[in-house]
């Protein structure tokens, strides 16, 4: 007796978190490129080579990257290429600092990070070219460890900050790239 009472309790409560919280997780979150992975992309009126300069200025990103609090290169002497190491410090759920490798690089194109530790933590920058402007598209992904309620659990909490942080990002990496190139001509009226 005492057992169908508990399974009753979980049946109640599993049927509550597949009917009602798992549809409202999955309504919140925006589409998305990859299964699990934020994607965001942004249109921009500079040329695809200025946007990826800034890329490569990794020890920049906190400046635009909102969700990082730290970012620089393992060996400041070493172009950054296949196989150079990244140290970020974010708010990216896992430990506090993490070091990724540089795993695609293709210039003026694609960068592509990977966690050393855990080849699930990828954050890809990638430009497109469109005749004299260009897109970024940004997709980040991690881990949700402990299960479908652990999931839910990031959906509901971490990954709506991020993408929210990832969004408003791309918005300050389009204003630091279009002030960069229109610079000398916002001033030519004083």
């Amino acid at each position: 007796m005492r057992w169908a009472a508990i399974y009753c309790g979980y049946r109640r409560i599993t049927g509550f978190l597949r009917e009602v919280l798992l549809p409202m997780a999955v309504l919140s979150v925006q589409p998305e490129r990859r299964r699990g992975g934020l994607f965001r992309s942004e249109d921009l009126a500079a040329s695809p080579e200025e946007a990826f300069a800034l890329i490569c200025e990794i020890e920049k990103w906190p400046v635009w990257l909102s969700f990082l609090h730290s970012a620089r290169r393992a060996s400041l002497d070493a172009p950054l290429e296949l196989g150079a190491e990244v140290i970020l410090r974010s708010a990216i759920p896992g430990e506090a600092e993490e070091l990724y490798e540089v795993d695609r690089y293709l210039e003026g194109y694609a960068l592509s990070l990977v966690g050393a530790y855990s080849i699930r933590r990828r954050l890809d920058f990638r430009i497109e070219r469109k005749t004299s402007r260009s897109k970024i598209i940004v997709t980040l992904d991690y881990p949700a460890y402990g299960g479908m309620l652990g999931s839910l659990v990031d959906r509901l909490t971490t990954r709506r900050r991020l993408e929210g942080a990832l969004g408003d990002s791309l918005v300050h990496f389009k204003g630091l790239v279009e002030y960069a190139r229109a610079s000398d001509e916002s001033l030519v009226d004083f």
